[in-house]
């Protein structure tokens, strides 16, 4: 349904859009991604959205973290902060509150397509990654099909 063309040294997705052949970049693309969760933020909120902070893999590099910042940019957004995905799930548990002095933790991420594991020192509310590795052929979808073929 799209293909991957070169333009001008970047990518460029081509899709059939509303009837007629469009090009998106993938910060483009990303930003229809952003757009649509500002609507549902705005809904469920009851008033407009203007900043965001967002998530990104651990592995990201500085290049794609600045591209999915432009995508922010582009979905009408001001991207206060990019964060790597396993601080956000080590704040949304509360990591960073306990006390304790410096404290080594993982974080595990079964996604439905990938698997990651990242190992964090966090030490005064301040969060370090320390590695992150994983692969990107494995996730829930692969446990689905495996369970699937064995029942």
């Amino acid at each position: 349904p799209f293909k991957v063309q070169n333009e001008g040294g970047k990518p460029k997705i081509r899709v059939e859009y509303k009837g007629e052949n469009k090009s998106f970049s993938p910060e483009e693309i990303s930003s229809m991604v952003l757009i649509k969760m500002k609507e549902v933020a705005e809904a469920y909120m009851g008033r407009k959205i203007k900043d965001a902070v967002v998530t990104v893999p651990a592995y990201f590099n500085d290049s794609q973290r600045q591209a999915t910042k432009d995508a922010g940019a582009i979905a009408g957004l001001n991207v206060l902060r990019i964060i790597n995905e396993p601080t956000a799930a080590a704040i949304a548990y509360g990591l960073d509150k306990k006390g304790g002095g410096e404290r080594n933790i993982l974080i595990f991420d079964l996604g439905g397509g990938t698997f990651d594991v990242s190992i964090l020192t966090i030490d005064d509310g301040i969060f370090e990654v320390k590695s992150t590795a994983g692969d990107t052929h494995l996730g829930g979808e692969d446990f689905d099909i495996r369970m699937v073929n064995h029942f």
